[in-house]
């Protein structure tokens, strides 16, 4: 049964806990300018995440992809077309309640990993946990069972300078796992590595979605990482390929 929370700043209906798939999107266009000089980034998108599913969006550069992602994420806004995460409504929040929902519900991974330089590999991933006033012992537990599972529990000391480019996307995961979000979104998340350490990095995103109960919905151009998704989805010039 539908519900109507408190999303400070605007109402959602919420499908309920578990309930439909993690990700609804219906009808999504965005362009950006106007007239002739106007960008079709997505026009007329429509898709489903099933729950505890690695969803692979692959396309060209320039299809829509990282678009997509922003406006699943909250971070943009449609034009048109209509957005479900986890059961919210993304239209009819307003800009606290899209800060609480990518706050306690969303997960980022980007390809320039965003990692603070002068902060260790543990207070990276405590980085979301501290701004949830969550209490020091807690967020110290978290951080050691995040940074074990990434495979970096012997690198917590060290900052991002000291690491390799795998390592600190493996951080940017653990980091963006902190606050147990419902869905993972990565952009392009081993366009900086090499074909080896993409691939395990994909990997390491594989094994998350199962241990984390988590859904990923991830953006590559790599053919080989696309074998380890449950689905993959298709864009070409904002278009969603029907194959």
């Amino acid at each position: 049964m539908a519900e109507t929370v408190d999303t400070s700043g605007g109402t959602a209906l919420l499908d309920g806990p578990g309930a439909g798939p993690m990700v609804r999107v219906e009808d999504l266009h965005r362009s950006y300018g106007t007239g002739a000089a106007a960008v079709h980034a997505l026009r007329g998108v429509s898709f489903e995440v099933p729950r505890g599913e690695l969803v692979a969006l692959k396309g060209r550069s320039g299809s829509g992809k990282t678009t997509l992602l922003n406006l699943v994420g909250g971070l943009d806004a449609a034009d048109r077309g209509r957005i479900t995460v986890d059961g919210v409504e993304l239209g009819s929040l307003a800009e606290n309640g899209l800060l609480e929902l990518r706050r306690d519900r969303i997960g980022f991974v980007f390809q320039s990993f965003g990692l603070i330089p002068v902060l260790s590999a543990a207070e990276n991933v405590g980085v979301p946990l501290r701004l949830r006033r969550t209490p020091a012992r807690e967020r110290e537990e978290r951080v050691r069972l995040l940074l074990s599972l990434v495979g970096l529990a012997d690198q917590a000391d060290q900052r991002p300078g000291e690491l390799s480019g795998g390592q600190q996307q493996r951080v940017a995961i653990a980091r963006a796992l902190a606050n147990r979000p419902a869905l993972l979104i990565a952009d392009e998340p081993t366009g900086q590595l090499d074909a080896e350490t993409g691939l395990a990095v994909m990997e390491l995103l594989r094994a998350v979605v199962r241990t984390e109960s988590v859904t990923a919905l991830v953006a590559t151009h790599d053919p080989q990482l696309l074998g380890l998704a449950d689905r993959v989805l298709e864009l070409n010039d904002g278009d969603l390929v029907t194959h």
